[in-house]
């Protein structure tokens, strides 16, 4: 059994109607004045006014940065971090996906570090302790409420990097499942699976631990029974399951790591912007299928988590039953191919591949990968 350290600082508050909590919460850390980190279109969808109704509720004065992007920018952060420096936020929160609470992470960071964004763009790069964070995320995928990193694209290089520093673990993960009801099919699809990414990676990766092997599988088996429900028939109970699956894999990850899938996604979505949670549902299987030889045990575990009939097969036979498994939820779901995606260009796959083996997690992967290996995965998920 490896040695490991698990401290999970986040306090988790999970429950229906909790987002009208968020005012009394941040009146018990003292916070004078909020930065609200959000998209436009949650303005728009009435979600954000739950938590900025609460705030004024509390008598906290606030302020709000929406202009979030997919895949969060640079650019976006650096113009986040200033306003908040100018009008003197003490408290940051977050509302929406893995883009509005990366977001957060880094303009907390530059709140208490006054440096350019590159200088803290690195692991263990933070000086100085991050303005407090609250977490409210309104999909089920990420899981950043809970991690200590965040990845952002890096506008003129045209890739993502990522900033990993144990300080950047938000205090509160403020978590209501009645959120997810409203959220788009194809947003519940993406990210509903980028959660099954990120508990597949953190269970069959070189760096994981019983404790993560835990949360990991319990997260697939959420996923398994209840994304399907969620997409189609909108129970509490299924939106309850996926935003702890979300949840529990973000732990899981976040103290074992991601891997190949994660990196090939990362290539492509710093490149041409593709929505990471589309760019991990169409590597997935292909990854899951090239890493079942390094550790059939593990790859056998996901798909008994995923409820695989296992009578009259072998072990490999099991985990290869994990992949169909996989492309066929892709497509209940209406994930697109990677040529479905109209933008991709095969030449430039040796590029990407050379992205992939700068990424901090290639080395986690279950299975060795070098650049032709990662050469072939994307021609082989290009032909598909």
């Amino acid at each position: 059994m490896k040695d490991f350290s698990f401290n999970l600082s986040t306090r988790i508050e999970f429950g229906k109607g909790y987002v009208t909590k968020a005012g009394e919460i941040i009146k018990e850390f003292g916070a004078q004045k909020v930065i609200v980190i959000t998209d436009k279109g949650l303005i728009k969808a009435g979600i954000v006014a739950k938590v900025t109704d609460s705030l004024q509720a509390s008598g906290v004065e606030y302020i709000i940065y929406d202009g979030v992007q997919p895949n969060p920018k640079d650019v976006d952060c650096i113009a986040a971090g200033d306003m908040a420096r100018e009008y003197g936020a003490d408290f940051v929160v977050a509302i929406g996906g893995g883009s509005s609470m990366d977001t957060a992470k880094a303009v907390a960071a530059l709140i208490t570090n006054p440096v350019a964004l590159p200088e803290i763009m690195k692991p263990y790069k933070v000086p100085i302790a991050p303005a407090p964070l609250l977490c409210v995320p309104t999909t089920a995928g990420t899981g950043s409420e809970v991690t200590s990193f965040a990845v952002i694209t890096l506008t003129e290089e045209q890739r993502k990097s990522c900033m990993f520093d144990d300080k950047l673990r938000p205090e509160i993960a403020l978590i209501d499942p009645e959120l997810l009801l409203g959220v788009p099919g194809p947003i519940i699809a993406s990210t509903g699976i980028d959660a099954l990414t990120h508990a597949i990676e953190a269970y069959t990766c070189k760096l994981a631990t019983p404790i993560t092997d835990a949360f990991a599988l319990h997260a697939i088996r959420y996923i398994g029974r209840s994304l399907r429900t969620l997409m189609y028939e909108r129970t509490y109970e299924s939106a309850e399951e996926m935003m702890m699956a979300s949840l529990m894999a973000g732990i899981a990850f976040g103290f074992s790591d991601i891997a190949s899938v994660h990196a090939l996604a990362e290539a492509i979505g710093g490149y041409y912007d593709t929505p990471h949670g589309v760019a991990n549902s169409i590597f997935l299987p292909v990854v899951f299928e090239y890493d079942i030889p390094a550790n059939v045990e593990k790859h056998k575990d996901v798909a008994l988590a995923l409820d695989i009939d296992p009578v009259g097969k072998s072990d490999r036979e099991i985990a290869q039953a994990a992949v169909e498994w996989i492309e066929t939820l892709s497509k209940d779901v209406g994930i697109p191919t990677l040529k479905e995606l109209g933008y991709i260009e095969p030449e430039r796959f040796e590029q990407f591949a050379d992205v992939c083996m700068i990424n901090v997690s290639t080395p986690s992967n279950a299975r060795a990968v070098d650049k032709q290996a990662y050469i072939d995965l994307f021609k082989k998920t290009y032909k598909k």
